[in-house]
């Protein structure tokens, strides 16, 4: 357990602009020195100049808060306990991020790639893959999931090129991963943190994330706190039309350990309403086997290659076991 301590103002979380990088080489270029920089310093960055359409980045937090505004009922009608690759609604409670402390003050959606009956992925019994839960009463709140998660696909692709550029490697490194990302899409809604709780209480323990590459939106509320290099826990205050960006566990095991992948938790302490925020975890297709980079392997200590599958549903069976 890692006791709640009050956060510092950060001093620097980088910003990286995008912008031209998509088909600009030395733009490109550009933006992987600078995440690699970020990486270093913090594990954390914002992009702006990402090309995600603004409104349909207000819609998708619109979307989040209609979501669970909802009866309970309706909520539990998509219940991720009725789903067999855990996707759906989850209650406050379900998740324990900081083995030891109490358990995440916090509600989820999630969604991820809509796989059919028939893909080889489900017929082989891949964990985590298959078909979505939708809810009933939201008009347009699939059509809406789906082009935002179309946005994350395009823009977690070209990061997996710019991260493989800042560890000196060509931009299409990961392409033989990339054919079918995995794309899981979180709704998050933290309710207002109680002042008088035990157990170290919040909305989500400190932890570092699973996978690749978390994109994170955020609605106008603080809440998200990192921890530095030096160990400091700052505020990744909200900016407009930015994305927060992290790496996971899975990119610490590629760099190894250039890149941390850093702790990071939730609080929401403010007195009157919840805190809405979208989690994107971009990763590379479940079969494909994370080794470390060439580039990095100079006394790197690096175990057998995992496949992404296997790395994430260890992970996973971990935090809801506790």
């Amino acid at each position: 357990m890692i006791v709640y301590e009050p956060p510092r103002a950060a001093e620097r979380i980088a910003q990286v602009d995008l912008t031209g990088s998509f088909d600009d080489p030395a733009e490109r270029d550009r933006v992987a020195r600078e995440i690699h920089r970020a990486l270093r310093e913090t594990g954390f960055f914002y992009v702006t100049g990402h090309g995600v359409p603004p409104a349909l980045m207000d819609a998708q937090i619109a979307q989040a808060r209609a979501f669970f505004a909802q009866d309970a009922a309706d909520k539990d009608a998509v219940s991720v306990t009725r789903s067999p690759c855990r996707r759906g609604y989850e209650a406050t409670g379900r998740q324990v991020l900081d083995a030891g402390s109490a358990a995440d003050f916090k509600e989820s959606f999630m969604l991820a790639r809509d796989l059919p009956a028939q893909h080889p992925w489900v017929v082989a019994g891949v964990p985590m893959q298959g078909a979505n839960q939708w809810p009933a009463g939201l008009p347009g709140f699939r059509a809406q999931m789906e082009a935002y998660q179309a946005e994350m696909i395009r823009l977690g692709r070209h990061l997996m090129a710019c991260l493989a550029r800042s560890v000196d490697l060509a931009a299409d490194w990961f392409d033989a991963g990339l054919a079918e990302p995995q794309c899981g899409v979180r709704l998050l809604s933290y309710p207002p943190q109680p002042q008088d709780a035990g157990g170290n209480l919040l909305g989500a323990g400190a932890h570092t994330d699973w996978g690749s590459i978390t994109i994170l939106l955020q609605d106008d509320m603080a809440g998200l706190e990192v921890r530095n290099a030096d160990g400091d826990w700052i505020l990744a205050t909200p900016i407009p039309g930015s994305f927060v960006i992290n790496v996971g566990q899975m990119v610490e095991r590629f760099t190894g350990g250039l890149y941390k992948a850093n702790l990071h938790r939730v609080r929401n302490n403010h007195a009157a309403r919840a805190r809405h925020s979208v989690a994107t975890f971009f990763e590379l297709e479940p079969l494909y086997r994370m080794e470390t980079a060439p580039t990095c392997r100079a006394g790197a200590e690096s175990g057998p290659a995992r496949t992404i599958g296997e790395h994430l549903e260890d992970m996973a069976r971990a935090s809801y076991a506790a």
